[in-house]
C-alpha cells in the first residue's frame, strides 16, 4: 500500500468562509493557528490581502498590487488565535453583511532554521513546517547575484513567491515546472519570462534558494517569501497541457481531492485562476478569483474537482487553451485507500 501523510490536510491548510460585520469579530473554525492568511472579499471589487506571522499581525501586502506593505493592525487582521484570526472593521476584510474567503496555512517552527556553508542570507524571522512543506521567511537581501537564502523546508521547494516589503515591486514566482531560468508575476497576466536575475539560473536545494540581483528579489531592503514543497497526499505542484476543449479538458492528477487550486498559463497573456472546494456553485460550477486583479468572485464553468485531481471544462486560454500550464494545489481530503489513478470521468 502507498505511503500517505500522517496528518489530516485540514491540520495545515483550510479555506474558511465568513460574513463581515463592520466591527470587530473573531473568525473561528480554521482548525489551527494560521501563520499565513490570504483574504478576499467575494462580492466587491476589493483587493486581495496577505498577512503572515513573521511580519506580525496587521501588516499586509496585496497580491494583486505592487505596493509596499502597510501597517493595518488597527482595523485589518489584528491577531491570530488558536482556531483562526481576529478582525478589525475595515471594508476590505470585514464589510458589514458582505461575504469573504480566507485561505490559511500553518507553519509553526520559529527557531533553528537549517543553514550550510553556502548560506549567505539567514532570514530575520520565519515560520515553517517541514511536515507540511510550508515556509514563510522574512529576509533582508544583499544585492549579490548568487546569494543563498535559507528556507527551512528540508526539501527542495516546488513553489516560491517573493514580494519586496519596502518598495513598489512585483510578486515574483518560481515553480519547479518552469525551472530556475524562468519566472512569472502573480500580480500580472504576463506570460513566462526568462532572466538570470531572479533565480540566478540555479535550482533551489533542500537548504537554500539561490537569488539573482533583481530589486524584486534581492537588494538591500526587506522581502517576504512564501515557499512550498510537495507532500504526497497534501500538496501538489505540477504542469499540464491544455486541449482547448470546452467539454472534456485534460485530467490533472493530484493524488487527493483538491481544496485549493491556483493555475497559470505559461506562454499566453491571461489571468491567474484560483478556486477552492468551499465555493463551488450550482452543478459544481466553480466560483473563481483572478489574484492579479481586485475583481469580484466570478461564477464560471472552469473545472470539476474529483477525489484525486481536477479537470478543466472550459476552452478559456486562462485554464485550458492549447498551451502549457503550471498549477499548485492543496488537499481537502487525501486518498486513503489507493493512490492509483482512479476513474477520471465526469
Amino acid at each position: 500500500m502507498a505511503d500517505f501523510i500522517s496528518f489530516q490536510p485540514s491540520d495545515f491548510f483550510n479555506t474558511k468562509l465568513y460574513t463581515g460585520n463592520a466591527s470587530t469579530q473573531s473568525i473561528t473554525g480554521v482548525g489551527f493557528q494560521p501563520d499565513f492568511t490570504w483574504i478576499k472579499r467575494r462580492d466587491g471589487t476589493y483587493n486581495h490581502y496577505a498577512f503572515d506571522a513573521p511580519r506580525g499581525a496587521g501588516w499586509y501586502i496585496k497580491p494583486n498590487q505592487t505596493a509596499a506593505q502597510v501597517d493595518g493592525s488597527a482595523d485589518h487582521l489584528t491577531a491570530w488565535t488558536s482556531d483562526g484570526f481576529n478582525l478589525g472593521s475595515t471594508d476590505g476584510v470585514n464589510a458589514s453583511g458582505d461575504t469573504f474567503a480566507s485561505w490559511n496555512w500553518k507553519g509553526g517552527t520559529t527557531s533553528g532554521i537549517a543553514t550550510n556553508g553556502s548560506t549567505t542570507i539567514t532570514p530575520s524571522a520565519y515560520s515553517f513546517s517541514q511536515t507540511a512543506g510550508c515556509s514563510i521567511i522574512k529576509y533582508t537581501g544583499n544585492g549579490t547575484a548568487g546569494a543563498k537564502l535559507a528556507h527551512g523546508l528540508g526539501a527542495k521547494p516546488d513553489f516560491i513567491l517573493i514580494k519586496g516589503l519596502d518598495a513598489t515591486t512585483d510578486w515574483d514566482v518560481y515553480h519547479s515546472g518552469m525551472g530556475a531560468t524562468q519566472w512569472l508575476e502573480l500580480n500580472s497576466t504576463g506570460s513566462v519570462s526568462t532572466s538570470t536575475n531572479r533565480w540566478n539560473d540555479t535550482e533551489p536545494d533542500s537548504v537554500n534558494i539561490t537569488l539573482g540581483d533583481s530589486t524584486h528579489v534581492n537588494d538591500s531592503s526587506d522581502f517576504i517569501a512564501y515557499c512550498f514543497s510537495a507532500k504526497r497526499g497534501f500538496s501538489s505542484f505540477g504542469t499540464f497541457t491544455g486541449n482547448a476543449s470546452a467539454t472534456n479538458g485534460p485530467f490533472v492528477y493530484t493524488g487527493f481531492r483538491p481544496g485549493y487550486v491556483l493555475v497559470k498559463v505559461l506562454n499566453y497573456t491571461a489571468a491567474w485562476i484560483m478556486f477552492d472546494s468551499k465555493r463551488l456553485g450550482y452543478n459544481l460550477q466553480n466560483k473563481v478569483f483572478t489574484p492579479n486583479t481586485n475583481a469580484v468572485e466570478e461564477a464560471a464553468w472552469m473545472s470539476d474537482i474529483y477525489s484525486n485531481g481536477f479537470k478543466p471544462f472550459s476552452s478559456d486560454p486562462a485554464i485550458n487553451g492549447s498551451y502549457n500550464y503550471i498549477y499548485m494545489s492543496f488537499a481537502e481530503f487525501p486518498i486513503v485507500s489507493s493512490n492509483s489513478k482512479a476513474g477520471t470521468g465526469r
